[in-house]
């Protein structure tokens, strides 16, 4: 069964408890659930991966590069957290097993606050971007991955 992968990026484990006010109150656990849930009806797997270090999420990156070239990874959903204005190494390691297609999601509208976070090193790289809807945007960037997929057979 083909699948998507969910990666997320430093301090969205502490979901649920960090500043509810900006990331609401869906733990880490709740949203992986969500994306699951999301991906299996609509006859796919769906794999989750967290962590708070830029190497390891470079190397899923690329693990899913080459998953995607062997057909059986269809895309990613990628909240790279607080790396989005910092990592030139996350944006090299996307941009080198495109045509794999990530998606990025921010749970906040980045735009909306410090000054510092209006910057994406990973949006130059992604196929979209998905900003400000709180969790939801996991689910709007599975459902375009999904029509993405369809369009191309």
């Amino acid at each position: 069964m083909k699948s998507f992968l969910l990666l997320n990026g430093p301090n969205l484990n502490l979901l649920g408890t960090r500043e509810p006010g900006v990331y609401g109150s869906a733990t880490l656990a709740d949203v992986e659930a969500q994306f699951t849930v999301q991906a299996r009806s609509q006859g796919f797997q769906a794999e989750c991966f967290q962590s708070n270090h830029e190497g390891a999420l470079i190397d899923q990156i690329h693990a899913a590069g080459q998953r995607f070239a062997a057909g059986d990874l269809l895309g990613v959903v990628f909240n790279p957290g607080a790396f989005t204005h910092t990592s030139i190494a996350l944006f090299d390691a996307i941009q080198g097993v495109k045509p794999l297609p990530v998606i990025e999601v921010h749970i906040s509208n980045v735009h909306a606050r410090e000054a510092f976070r209006h910057h994406s090193y990973i949006s130059p790289a992604a196929a979209g971007i998905v900003v400000g809807f709180g969790t939801d945007g996991y689910a709007m960037a599975l459902d375009a991955l999904v029509r993405r997929a369809a369009a191309q057979g």
